[in-house]
């Protein structure tokens, strides 16, 4: 039986180099960073043979003191975090301390460095073998130079998978346009065997932004692209997207950045390739350059070896803050054609959507979030939970018992209609381990969901709930339930038979002529959903698109009566997208007003789709509640109007 025992010093460090060094471009990677992290306005690096046989990296940062550089190229090592604190709101793009250790435990390398406050240069030298580090003099200007010399020397194992020189230089050019694009105010220099091959100079100002952009990507991504700049709380979103005419056969001009870090995220990239949807084809790919920022405590880079990946703590919002901004902004450029007229419309005018000064975004109207989009974390609504009495009987109002919550990913699925995708169902929940799990934080701005769930159906706010909690108690007790849709009620002693159906109508529709004035707020759809609509349907949603709009439904016309909805009314988000929409457009047509109908017909139709297909005791409770809390004055008028008395005359005779 082995026994177990602790690894020396040098293997340890040569194991953490396989995570941290995967090729020469890695090294270059956590160099730069070091330098970025130092205050640098200046980096320069000189490679020889692909990065194999030589990697030189010079910066004008802030240096590293005498004292400090044996420690320096210590495992473990590092001045940017010194507690669980810190830990939590990563600022800095290093923060684990082993870069240099572990670069040092498969090279052979030299650190030379000189504070600004320090009188002269001193270097530090370590090798592979023992990795015993000597000190001594030098002369170099403020700042900090790192050379690493034959990579790999000491372990042919991982030398033998480095490719040709020509590929390797190809990586560590890839890794430097990437932070250049991340870091405007630096300049990068970047020469290959004595050749200077790129050179970036400092964008000052926003205005020279765009030459570096076009020396990274091209001067035809910077003619195709369109400028996104959103704001939302916390969340900033801008740069650039690429005109899906300028669809790509290779990812290669897919670059994302969240606080400056450069990332291959599975979550922004879903997103993203999201928001373009159908509008590129199935082999192709979307070029942009997007830079996301938020609080630095609302993100966790501590996630993945190489610092690719990173975990939001609102990663479902997120995602939709990231889809919305990029649908809009690629939706505005987007050509819808008409049905009948043929007439060719933008689609921001097409969906009837009022601009804002936001860089495109949706009318923020009351919610003031972005779109309407952005989801309401479940911890909102369960936090709200109330004992209601009704006489003897006590009922839990638990958020949902009237239209139970779907799950979507592990979290309740503020945008629910997938059902009807079959294997698109869940797509999203596999976009980022974890990220879909449910997060114990409510949603940024605690303002912005009260508002938010103020225009929510009064079935699913949890405001309304609440309200619903603190009420007196209904005048109207049901005593007797009978599916699908009526109770049996008593009414200031009067025994009733009431229509659920015709009640929940009634609120229903209040509830949309309250919110019909500026638009039924709308939700993306994470997955677009396609329907094809029998002839006359497709032509009569191609003549009322703009009242369709208003209703919160966005949809695209294609080609056979196919259409594809994009965005639905967040008082439907329980509802079966596909289904609704046949249900409304059916209703609407077999109105006798049907060719000039009035927004009361769109009123009507909203409410009824927005019907429960059946009714259970505790949601004929609720709805009581919620009737009440909804019609106010009106409530008891509804009641008699939408029920019969019930004479029990003849059962009390037979009964002697």
């Amino acid at each position: 039986m082995s026994n177990i025992e602790i690894l020396p010093a040098r293997l340890a460090n040569q194991i953490a180099a396989g995570e941290v060094v995967e090729r020469p471009a890695s090294v270059i990677k956590e160099l730069i960073e070091n330098s970025l992290d130092a205050g640098a306005t200046k980096i320069t690096i000189e490679v020889e043979k692909g990065g194999i046989k030589k990697l030189r990296i010079s910066d004008n940062g802030k240096g590293i003191v005498k004292d400090e550089l044996t420690l320096a190229l210590s495992r473990h090592a590092t001045s940017k975090i010194k507690d669980l604190k810190d830990l939590e709101g990563i600022a800095s793009l290093g923060f684990r301390g082993e870069a240099l250790a572990s670069i040092s435990s498969v090279s052979r390398l030299t650190l030379t460095s000189k504070p600004k406050e320090q009188d002269t240069a001193w270097q530090a030298s370590a090798e592979g073998r023992d990795m015993k580090v000597s000190v001594q003099p030098a002369a170099h200007p403020d700042g900090t130079t790192i050379e690493v010399n034959d990579l790999f020397f000491n372990t042919p194992a991982r030398r033998k998978f480095l490719r040709t020189e020509k590929t390797e230089f190809n990586h560590i050019d890839e890794i430097i346009r990437r932070i250049a694009l991340a870091r405007f105010d630096v300049a990068f220099t970047l020469s290959h065997n004595g050749k200077m091959v790129r050179q970036y100079r400092i964008a000052r100002d926003k205005t020279y932004y765009d030459k570096r952009v076009g020396l990274v990507c091209g001067q035809r991504f910077l003619e195709h692209a369109i400028k996104v700049d959103c704001q939302h709380g916390d969340l900033h979103l801008w740069g650039w997207l690429g005109k899906p005419s300028f669809v790509r056969n290779q990812n290669d001009l897919c670059y994302s950045y969240v606080n400056g870090r450069m990332m291959r995220d599975k979550l922004i990239n879903h997103a993203i390739r999201q928001a373009y949807a159908d509008l590129l084809p199935l082999e192709g790919y979307p070029a942009f350059v997007l830079f996301l920022t938020l609080d630095h405590r609302e993100v966790d880079v501590n996630v993945h070896p190489a610092k690719h990946e990173v975990r939001f703590h609102q990663g479902r919002y997120v995602h939709d803050f990231i889809y919305s901004v990029c649908q809009r902004a690629l939706q505005e450029q987007t050509e819808l054609l008409v049905p009948e007229t043929g007439e060719i419309i933008s689609g921001a005018t097409s969906a009837g959507v009022t601009e804002s000064g936001n860089g495109g975004a949706i009318d923020n109207r009351e919610t003031g979030i972005y779109g309407a989009a952005l989801p309401v974390h479940s911890g909102a609504e369960s936090a709200v939970s109330s004992d209601i009495s009704f006489g003897e009987q006590q009922v839990n109002s638990v958020p949902g018992q009237y239209s139970p919550s779907q799950n979507y990913g592990g979290e309740r699925a503020y945008v629910k209609p997938l059902t009807s995708l079959g294997s698109h169902q869940g797509a999203y929940a596999g976009a980022s381990s974890g990220q879909a799990a449910s997060s114990s934080r409510v949603t940024p701005s605690a303002g912005a969901v009260k508002n938010y769930q103020q225009l929510m159906t009064p079935y699913d706010g949890a405001e309304t709930r609440a309200t619903a909690a603190q009420a007196q108690e209904s005048p109207a007790r049901p005593v007797f339930f009978k599916e699908p849709e009526y109770a049996v009620i008593t009414l200031k002693q009067d025994l009733r038979l009431l229509s659920l159906t015709a009640l929940a109508q009634a609120v229903n529709l209040v509830s949309v002529q309250q919110r019909w004035q500026q638009g039924l707020i709308r939700q993306p759809l994470l997955l677009p959903v396609q329907l094809s609509l029998p002839a006359q349907q497709f032509a009569f949603a191609g003549r009322y698109q703009q009242a369709l709009a208003q209703a919160g439904i966005i949809i695209t016309f294609g080609d056979n009566s196919r259409v594809q909805i994009r965005e639905f009314p967040a008082m439907l988000r329980e509802k079966d997208v596909s289904a609704s929409l046949l249900s409304l457009l059916s209703y609407l047509e077999a109105l006798p007003q049907a060719d000039e109908l009035t927004p009361e017909h769109w009123q009507q139709g909203i409410a009824k789709v927005m019907q429960p297909e059946n009714f259970t005791e505790n949601s004929a409770r609720e709805l009581l509640f919620q009737a009440q809390s909804v019609l106010l004055g009106k409530f008891e008028a509804q009641l008699l109007l939408n029920s019969v008395e019930l004479d029990l005359t003849s059962a009390i005779s037979q009964l002697g």
